[in-house]
Order: C-alpha cells, then sequence, then structure tokens
C-alpha cells in the first residue's frame, strides 16, 4: 500500500502526539520507508515504549516537550518538510469532565503548531479532527459539510481545528489537511483506563475471562477504521494538491458495525462465551455513525484496503501476542 508513495529523500516528518496510538504507528511506518522522523510528545498520554524501538535508528529524533508551549513547537517545525500533527487528548465523555484542559490542549496546542509550521515554511500540516464534528445531525452515511451541533467539548476543539485549518489556509497559504477520523482501532491502542476505546478493552477483558460493560444497548454502530487505513490517508494528505488544502476530509474504511456485533465477533475469535454487561448511554455519544469517503478518495487519493473483518483479526492476534496470552 505504501509503497506506491514517493516522498523525497531529504523531507523530514514531525509527528506530533508520536509516542501515543496513532502516532507511533506513524512513526515505524515513516522509519519503515527509510524516512528521517521528528517525533514530539509530552507523555501524557504516550508511553514511551511505543516509541523505545526507535531510539536506535538515525532517522528518528524524539523531542519530549508540550504543544503547549510555542517554544516547544517552534524548535519542532525548525526544518521540517511535513507536519503530521495527532497531539490531543481524545474522549468525548473525559471532556465533558475537563473542558478547560481540552480547550488548552487540543485548541490552543494546535493553534500553536499551525502558527510555527507556517513560521517555520514546512509544506504541508496534516492534522486530526474527528467524526464527532458531525454532533447531532444523525444523517447516515456522514458527508462533509453537512455538519449538525457539536455534542461535546472535544468534538468542538476539533471543529475549532478545522476552521483555524481553513484560515490558514486562506490567509497564509498555508496547506492544512484534516482529517476526520471513525472510530480507529489497531495494534497499540490501550486497552486501560476507563477512556478506554472499545474494541482493546473488550479483546483485554475477555483474554481475561471478564465481561465487559456496553454503554448502552449495543445496538449503536460505528465505523470502525483500521490502523493502516489512518497511516494512508495521513501519507496521501502529505501529497496531495494545494487545491485540496484548507478543507477536512472523512477517514474511514465506509463501513458500518453495531457494537454487540463486535463484541460477538469478538468472543468467536477467542473462543470466549461470556455474557455481557449492559450500563447507561454516554453523555455525547451518538448513536450511529458510517462514512462517506468519497471526498478523500477524490481530492487526496485514499484507496483503503483494510475492512473491519481483516482489520479486528489482525488486531486480536496482536493483543494476544501483546498481552501474553493464549485465547
Amino acid at each position: 500500500m505504501l509503497e506506491e508513495l514517493k516522498f523525497s529523500k531529504d523531507a523530514v516528518f514531525l509527528v506530533t502526539g508520536g509516542a501515543g496510538f496513532i502516532g507511533s504507528n506513524l512513526c515505524e511506518a515513516l522509519l519503515n520507508m527509510n524516512c528521517r522522523v521528528r517525533c514530539l510528545d509530552n507523555f501524557s498520554t504516550g508511553f514511551m515504549g511505543n516509541v523505545e524501538p526507535f531510539l536506535s535508528s538515525e532517522k528518528f529524533e524524539l523531542i519530549n516537550g508540550d504543544i503547549r508551549d510555542y517554544d516547544v513547537c517552534l524548535k519542532a517545525c525548525t526544518d521540517v518538510t511535513y507536519v503530521l500533527h495527532q497531539a490531543a487528548w481524545g474522549s468525548v465523555p473525559r471532556s465533558i469532565e475537563m473542558p478547560i484542559l481540552y480547550d488548552d490542549i487540543n485548541i490552543k496546542g494546535t493553534l500553536n503548531m499551525m502558527e510555527a509550521a507556517r513560521v517555520q515554511g514546512v509544506s504541508k500540516f496534516v492534522y486530526a479532527s474527528s467524526s464527532s464534528v458531525y454532533g447531532d445531525n444523525d444523517t447516515l452515511p456522514k458527508a462533509e459539510g453537512h455538519e449538525g451541533q457539536v455534542l461535546a467539548p472535544y468534538a468542538l476543539t476539533k471543529k475549532v481545528n478545522e476552521e483555524y485549518g481553513r484560515l490558514y489556509k486562506s490567509l497564509y497559504d498555508l496547506d492544512t489537511y484534516g482529517l476526520r477520523y471513525f472510530n480507529v482501532f489497531g495494534r497499540k491502542q490501550s486497552p486501560d483506563g476507563a477512556y478506554a476505546a472499545v474494541i482493546p478493552k473488550f479483546i483485554q477483558m475477555l483474554l481475561r475471562n471478564e465481561s465487559p460493560t456496553i454503554n448502552g444497548d449495543g445496538k449503536q454502530s460505528r465505523d470502525f477504521t483500521y490502523i493502516d487505513n489512518v497511516i494512508e490517508a495521513n501519507l496521501r494528505a502529505c501529497l496531495a494538491s494545494s487545491e485540496a488544502a484548507g478543507q477536512a476530509y472523512n477517514v474511514a474504511y465506509g463501513g458500518r458495525e453495531y457494537l454487540i456485533d463486535v463484541y460477538q465477533l469478538i468472543c468467536k475469535a477467542l473462543d470466549k462465551d461470556l455474557e455481557p454487561h449492559f450500563g447507561p448511554d454516554r453523555a455525547g455519544d451518538i448513536k450511529h455513525s458510517n462514512a462517506d469517503i468519497s471526498k478523500a478518495r477524490k481530492y487526496l487519493k485514499y484507496n483503503p484496503k483494510w475492512d473491519f473483518e481483516r482489520g479486528i483479526q489482525a488486531a486480536i492476534d496482536w493483543y494476544v501476542e501483546a498481552l501474553g496470552q493464549n485465547n
């Protein structure tokens, strides 16, 4: 998939949040392509273990710093060709509990990065947005330009990021590309903590022979998107035309899976027979999600190869090995 993507041997990639789930996978993919990679992370949600394997590479540089510090952002963007901005705090319910912190990290931090990229002459600024910007618009599939009212501070921070991305293209001619991720899953996604994503949480608990709790009735649906599709979207955005800049794009496979079906699929794959618990709906959550990816296909040449079935099996295999347990 990535073999066809060609970058100059002099290109330097800055991955913010590079010790996190998506960021560390991006760093690994770029290093495997023999690219030069700089990682910026303050390890508030990322893990040193995710980047330790890269430290011995002469093409990898680690900066332990915070995107809320503009001077750190300026340093990190020095001599950089492409910025892949993944640094943010995720989780809709946690943002409802901590709106000021989310504003500080996700909005101020992203603005710092955009401004530093502009000042330092970065070629492309690709940043993580979210399907949560669609808010209360329940039309399916979800298409760019048909957003509703956002339902949580996290979603609002991503909406503001997109507006800054639009302005930085129109005012300063910085090529920005917002990627609206839809429920990304795969290797290195942490199963730990109260705000862990459902797929790694399901897998971990089932491996421990514990019954997980499903928020709601399990009949909510999501466009679960395997990590390798997200890597492709980021790298294709780096090669996209300037005419495609200043906009946001759905990044998904374009499928739709019901949560209870996902749970049962994982149970079958792990040979487990445990009934889940059902809890209350989470505040700020939407009921259904399914992406129209035609815009990304057209303007970014995004062509995701990993459907849900292939991705979930790869994820299960990785967790079984990583958690050191047999199914």
